[in-house]
């Protein structure tokens, strides 16, 4: 499973609704900082990162887009 339809199906059951790859998570009013936290948790156990430091701005968090490129970065420097 890739890293966006992972974080979709976890979005879909946490927040009961659909979204889309580069819908603002945070304008729609359903996702707060505190989900960010769950979030960032949820990445960590799913994607095997660790989410520190200059990562953890909420640019990275602002849609599903984002959120899978820091993954990646992330992945792709613990390699």
């Amino acid at each position: 499973m890739n890293v966006s339809t992972g974080l979709l199906d976890f979005l879909a059951t946490r927040t009961k609704r659909s979204w889309g790859p580069d819908e603002d998570l945070f304008a729609s009013g359903v996702v707060s900082s505190l989900f960010a936290l769950e979030l960032v948790v949820y990445l960590e156990k799913a994607c095997d990162i660790e989410v520190e430091g200059e990562y953890l701005r909420m640019d990275n968090f602002r849609t599903v887009r984002a959120i899978e490129k820091m993954v990646l970065e992330l992945q792709a420097a613990s390699s």
